[in-house]
């Protein structure tokens, strides 16, 4: 031992093969070395020389600096707009551009819907002004018979004052030559001679073209008269042109309606849905009863 207190240990040094750490020997644990593992190199920071040499995809590049300008915008959007704020109230760039972007889209409308609209009200209510239902108070009996001017069976024109002094019956059918339609107007002009006993005359008036008419007269030998509104003004003004239905089907037409006028041009009698079964005798003896 010498005179310093050791153990005359000798101290070496030993080389490690690269990647160690040469380290000396600790103090009286004779020629044993202690060895320190290398350190992982994986995921470590690299030098700026390292980073400036690592090739970068423009792709990449472009990314990163618009993720930087996007943070810095937003960063710069929160000042203004945190600095007339309450402390409790904080303002986000994403909330502001999602209000923008809200109030934009809801500014504008589809050309197509805007359109139509504008359309539709041009049509519908040219002057502007909401245009007022045209209000028709229903026939009644003992209310004075609307005049009538309607082209008749022969070429002639046929009038309410052509009867004046006379009673008259006018029954409106929906369709000449149709099954219905055909049994009422051929009773009709089986009692046409009872009804001018009673110094009543007979009409007949449907929506038919005046042709339809006189066809149907000619094929059924009817001698009564028939009349042709094409323009439904005589059916509304007599309360029988109306929505019907038919088969789960909703039309307008006539409702079949019979109408007994006195010598005065007041309505006597009205019958209204009118079942063709018995009843041009029932007519004519309201008629005679008149």
């Amino acid at each position: 031992m010498s005179s310093d207190g050791t153990d005359g240990g000798v101290e070496s040094v030993v080389t490690i093969p690269r990647g160690r750490r040469i380290c000396p020997a600790r103090r009286g644990a004779g020629n044993r070395v202690k060895l320190e593992p290398a350190k992982a190199t994986k995921g470590r920071r690299m030098s700026k020389k390292t980073q400036k040499k690592s090739p970068r995809t423009p792709a990449r590049t472009a990314a990163r600096t618009s993720a930087k300008k996007s943070v810095a915008k937003a960063n710069r959007t929160t000042a203004k707009t945190s600095a007339g704020r309450p402390a409790n109230k904080p303002a986000t760039a994403s909330h502001a551009a999602t209000s923008k972007t809200l109030k934009a889209g809801a500014s504008k409308k589809p050309a197509a819907v805007a359109s139509a609209k504008k359309t539709t009200h041009a049509v519908e209510n040219p002057a502007g002004k909401q245009a007022a239902p045209t209000a028709r108070a229903p026939l009644s009996e003992g209310a004075r018979a609307p005049a009538f001017t309607l082209p008749a069976d022969g070429g002639k024109n046929v009038t309410l004052a052509d009867y004046r002094g006379r009673k008259l019956v006018i029954f409106f059918y929906p369709r000449a030559d149709t099954p219905g339609c055909t049994k009422e107007a051929i009773d009709f002009t089986r009692l046409s001679g009872a009804f001018a006993d009673a110094d009543t005359a007979v009409l007949g008036v449907s929506a038919d073209p005046l042709q339809a008419q006189q066809a149907f007269r000619d094929k059924h030998q009817l001698s009564i008269a028939l009349a042709s509104d094409e323009t439904h003004d005589m059916l509304e003004s007599y309360d029988v042109w109306g929505e019907k239905s038919m088969y789960g089907r909703t039309f307008l037409g006539i409702l079949r309606t019979t109408v007994l006028i006195d010598g005065n041009g007041r309505i006597a009698r009205l019958w209204r849905n009118v079942k063709v079964d018995g009843h041009a005798d029932e007519v004519l003896a309201a008629a005679q009863a008149l």
